[in-house]
């Protein structure tokens, strides 16, 4: 099997999908890959604000909503990977939810992995409305892995 070229991983700004991020940038490294840093936003709206806190939670939603903390999200981000080895980043904020955005980045950057943090995989919102990370894997086209982020 050929090393992967181009790697996708998203970013929501927590500290979890940061640790996704890191190991994102080392599979990268070790393939000498292009990075791809995708960040999710939402316009800030006051409703659009409460229905993200009710989604994402208050301590997230802070960092999605609206494009200038995703353009913060995806610089951390893209600091950190550079740190973890990898070389060749792009960084990619989109208006959008999550799946259909990381699916977006993952056809118009050609990827041939996906990686997101399993965060959401064993909460009761994410067993009940479903989670970023399973519902990514789920509707993917490329190898998905959901890195343990969480203790």
């Amino acid at each position: 099997m050929a090393a992967y070229q181009t790697v996708v991983v998203g970013t929501d700004g927590s500290d979890s999908s940061y640790l996704a991020v890191d190991r994102a940038a080392a599979i990268a490294a070790d393939s000498s890959a292009t990075l791809v840093i995708a960040c999710a936003y939402q316009p800030r709206e006051d409703r659009d604000l409460d229905r993200v806190q009710d989604e994402l939670g208050s301590d997230v939603a802070y960092q999605v909503v609206g494009f200038n903390p995703a353009e913060e999200t995806v610089r951390t981000a893209s600091e950190r990977a550079r740190k973890a080895g990898a070389a060749n980043i792009e960084t990619v904020v989109v208006d959008g939810d999550p799946v259909p955005t990381l699916a977006k980045v993952v056809h118009d950057h050609k990827a041939d992995l996906l990686v997101v943090g399993n965060r959401g995989l064993n909460t009761l919102a994410g067993r009940i409305l479903g989670s970023v990370p399973a519902e990514a894997a789920r509707k993917s086209s490329v190898d998905v892995l959901i890195v343990h982020t969480t203790g």
